[in-house]
């Protein structure tokens, strides 16, 4: 696997996410990935990542957009060139915002391809329909290229998800532009009460065969889906999330399908954690993903 940082906070409203893959690499990835699955772990490092405090705010609507955007590309070439050379890219998040990094590029080397995007929050907003002005609640729809040209960048492939091919789970917490929005789109959505309803189980099979079949597949894992409970360290918190073991029992199926190309795990912020917690699940969910299993 190729590991890249992507130490962003200029996405999200609050302070902290920027040390996130610090905080999932201090919780041992690398070794725990080695030790339980004899994964080797190529890490690049991270990319640069400018400061708030270095930088003035041009546009409320979608703020720090253009560093974001330049962030996200160097982002896409990396996971371009670990692709070429048959890696599977892992994105250590930073807000949501660098998963348009991870998308951008797989769909570079791939052509548009489908995304599993786990997550208590739809990131299907526009600069016209955000009530924040936050980019890492953006992001899918940019990666669908419904955010506007200010979002287009370079040579950017966009969209960079196929038509058809994304599925949220875990959702909560929707804004009113972002419902709408999903009313035109052929999107899986599997909100906290499908997932009660129905089952972790069945609802990711059914979002593992939509969103596949394609290009490639990406899984996208905020960990704001899981519950505060387990997951304190996180920028947007939302009661009423995934158990811990529910959380686990997705990543073990997402493994056991064989089927996705390339992860993200992001919005991991130590400031708000306790003892690391959620930088250790990050490590263990990721693991999941890739096969770990009690017995």
């Amino acid at each position: 696997m190729a590991l890249i940082g992507a130490p962003l906070d200029l996405g999200a409203g609050r302070r902290g996410v920027d040390m996130g893959p610090s905080a999932i690499r201090y919780a041992e990835l690398a070794e725990h990935l080695a030790e339980t699955l004899g994964i080797v772990t190529n890490d690049l490092g991270n990319v640069e990542a400018p400061v708030a405090e270095s930088l003035a705010i041009d546009d409320h609507t979608a703020r720090f957009l253009p560093q974001i955007l330049a962030l996200c590309d160097r982002v896409a070439k990396l996971v371009e060139q670990a692709r070429l050379r048959g890696e599977t890219p892992l994105v250590l998040g930073g807000d949501h915002s660098v998963a348009l990094g991870s998308l951008v590029g797989m769909a570079e080397a791939h052509g548009p391809g489908g995304v599993i995007w786990v997550d208590a929050h739809g990131d299907l907003n526009t600069p016209e329909t955000s009530p924040s002005g936050n980019v890492h609640g953006m992001v899918l729809a940019a990666a669908l290229d419904l955010a506007g040209e200010g979002f287009h960048y370079d040579d950017w492939t966009l969209p960079a998800i196929e038509p058809g091919k994304l599925v949220l789970v875990g959702v909560r917490s929707l804004d009113k532009g972002e419902r709408e929005l999903l009313k035109r789109l052929e999107a899986k959505v599997f909100t906290m009460s499908d997932l009660d309803k129905r089952g972790v189980e069945p609802c990711m099979r059914e979002a593992l065969q939509h969103a596949g079949g394609g290009a490639f597949l990406h899984l996208s894992l905020d960990m704001d889906a899981v519950d505060p409970e387990h997951a304190p360290g996180v920028g947007t918190p939302v009661r009423g999330g995934l158990s811990y073991r529910e959380a686990h029992l997705a990543m073990e199926i997402v493994a056991e399908a064989g089927t996705v190309d390339s992860f993200d795990v992001v919005e991991v912020n130590p400031v708000l954690d306790r003892e690391n917690a959620t930088g250790k699940l990050a490590v263990e969910l990721v693991a999941s993903a890739l096969g770990a299993r009690i017995l």
